[in-house]
C-alpha cells in the first residue's frame, strides 16, 4: 500500500474505533480479520490509541492499522512510529498537511465542501475523507460533486450506518465508508469478539 487511493480499496467499510482499553486491540483486530475486514482506523481520541496501534502492528501483522483523528503536527510521526500504515484527518490546514507530507505515509485528509476537496486536489490528492458525511449532505452531496470533480474519490465517514452504507458504496466516487458500528462500545466492553466477527462479515459483504 503506497498511496491514499490504495487505502480506499482495503475494505468496503473501515472500522473507526476509539479504544478505551489497550487490551482490546489485538482480539478486536483478530475478530475483524476473521470476518473479512483487513483494516482498522484507531483514532487518537483516547490515550489508548497509540499503544493500541503498536500492539496491532506487532501482534496482528495481517491487519492494516491506520491512525485517525490526526489534528495537529507531530501526531502523524508518532502514529507511524507506532506502526500506523496510513493516517486520517477530520479536516485539513496547511500546517497539518505540510506535516503529513513530511511524514511520507499515505493519508486521507478530511474535506466537507467542494472548495476543500479542490484545495486538497491542488496539493495532489485524489483520495480523501468526506467528513462529517451525513451532516454535510451525504449521498446527495457526493452525487452532486461527482460531475465537476470526477477525478476525486472519497471515504465518507460520520453518521453512516449499515442501512445507509450501501447507497454510499454504490456511488462511483466512493471507495469505502468509515463506520463505528463494527465495534460498538458495549460489545468491546463485553469482549464479545464473536459479535464483532459477525458485524465484520456483514460489512465485508457490502462491496
Amino acid at each position: 500500500m503506497n498511496t491514499a487511493a490504495d487505502v480506499l480499496d482495503l475494505a468496503p467499510v473501515v472500522p473507526v474505533v476509539a479504544l478505551d482499553d489497550v487490551a482490546h486491540a489485538v482480539p478486536l483486530a483478530e475478530a475483524l480479520l476473521r470476518g473479512g475486514i483487513g483494516t482498522i482506523e484507531v483514532t487518537l481520541r483516547t490515550p489508548a490509541g497509540l499503544p493500541a496501534i503498536e500492539r496491532i502492528a506487532a501482534e496482528v501483522p495481517d491487519m492494516v492499522a491506520g491512525a485517525g483523528t490526526i489534528t495537529e503536527p507531530g501526531q502523524a510521526k508518532r502514529a507511524v512510529d507506532a506502526g500506523a500504515r496510513y493516517l486520517v484527518t477530520p479536516g485539513a490546514t496547511d500546517r497539518l498537511l505540510d506535516d503529513l507530507d513530511g511524514v511520507g505515509a499515505p493519508y486521507l485528509a478530511g474535506a466537507a465542501t467542494a472548495s476543500e476537496a479542490m484545495r486538497l486536489a491542488e496539493r495532489g490528492a485524489t483520495a480523501m475523507k468526506f467528513f462529517p458525511a451525513e451532516p454535510s449532505g451525504g449521498v446527495a452531496y457526493l452525487k452532486a460533486i461527482a460531475g465537476p470533480l470526477p477525478h476525486l474519490r472519497f471515504c465518507p465517514t460520520g453518521g453512516i450506518s449499515p442501512e445507509t452504507a450501501p447507497a454510499y458504496l454504490a456511488l462511483p466516487n466512493v471507495g469505502c465508508v468509515g463506520g463505528s458500528w463494527l465495534a460498538p462500545k458495549d460489545v468491546l466492553a463485553a469482549g464479545d469478539w464473536t459479535k464483532v466477527e459477525q458485524l465484520a462479515r456483514e460489512a465485508a459483504a457490502l462491496r
